[in-house]
């Protein structure tokens, strides 16, 4: 079951447009913490290393990364948080 992202209202939106990696990340790493346990985050980035780099965070710190969707010069990326 694939979940359609376009429709998710985040939580919280972390607008990293024209930060370079790792500014994404970092910002991700900060706004998860205001995020309730099963929320979501969406970041947007403009940096094409953060659909490497969050993926790989969310799985290492126990969250799940929903997916992605591109838009005309920037990723919105999505994070649920986890409920441990």
């Amino acid at each position: 079951m694939s979940v359609d992202l376009s429709g998710i209202k985040a939580e919280k939106v972390v607008d990293a447009r024209g930060s370079a990696c790792p500014g994404p990340l970092l910002e991700a790493k900060r706004a998860i913490a205001d995020v309730d346990p099963g929320g979501i985050m969406e970041v947007l980035s403009s940096d094409e290393g953060t659909n490497d780099d969050l993926p790989l965070w969310a799985e290492n710190v126990g969250h799940e990364f929903m997916g992605v969707l591109e838009e005309s010069g920037y990723w919105r990326l999505f994070v649920k948080k986890s409920t441990d």
